[in-house]
């Protein structure tokens, strides 16, 4: 047997045993250099999503860094606006990692970390890359954690409103790919 007829196999076992496929499905599987993977965030979704939030933020007046990760916090897409903050990079990077890792948006943290809250100090955790303030949010489709999303580069308003805006039309985004 060569690798296209196991890939064949694979792919109808899987079809089988996982349901109905659509473009953001877990099991979307992507050919990789070692066979196949499963997909929770592809590319171009990613770079859509990018495109779309970076055009609001030109609107509001803002230069921003905008990360998009997958389920397990690897990094998707990052793109930097002409005239961003160079530590704004890290730190919008940091946003989808933390967004991951607690299963929440970076201001729901930064509400459950502050002085007499029940993760007081969450920040020091993680090598230092846990961010407590807005602007990472957790993609969902169908209720499903597909990836997260990080912006960096207004203030922590501007940042977590700007971040909610690109939550909210990540369904529309999926629906135009």
């Amino acid at each position: 047997m060569n690798n296209n007829e196991i890939e064949s196999i694979v792919r109808e076992v899987l079809n089988r045993t996982s349901g109905s496929q659509d473009a953001l499905a877990p099991e979307k599987l992507t050919a990789a250099n070692g066979g196949l993977v499963q997909t929770t965030m592809p590319l171009a979704l990613a770079v859509k999503l990018i495109g779309r939030i970076e055009e609001k933020a030109a609107e509001w007046g803002m230069r921003v860094v905008t990360a998009v990760s997958d389920a397990s916090g690897r990094p998707v897409a990052v793109h930097c606006m002409d005239g961003a903050y160079m530590g704004s990079f890290d730190v919008a990077l940091n946003k989808t990692y933390t967004s991951i890792a607690f299963q929440m948006s970076t201001a729901e943290l930064g509400a459950l970390s502050r002085p007499g809250e029940s993760l007081y100090g969450i920040q020091f955790t993680n090598e230092g890359r846990i961010v407590i303030f807005g602007g990472g949010e957790v993609l969902k489709r169908e209720g499903v954690i597909v990836g997260a999303l990080g912006v960096s580069g207004g203030s922590a308003k501007q940042d977590t409103d700007l971040a909610a805006y690109g939550k909210s039309i990540f369904e529309e985004v999926i629906t135009c790919l």
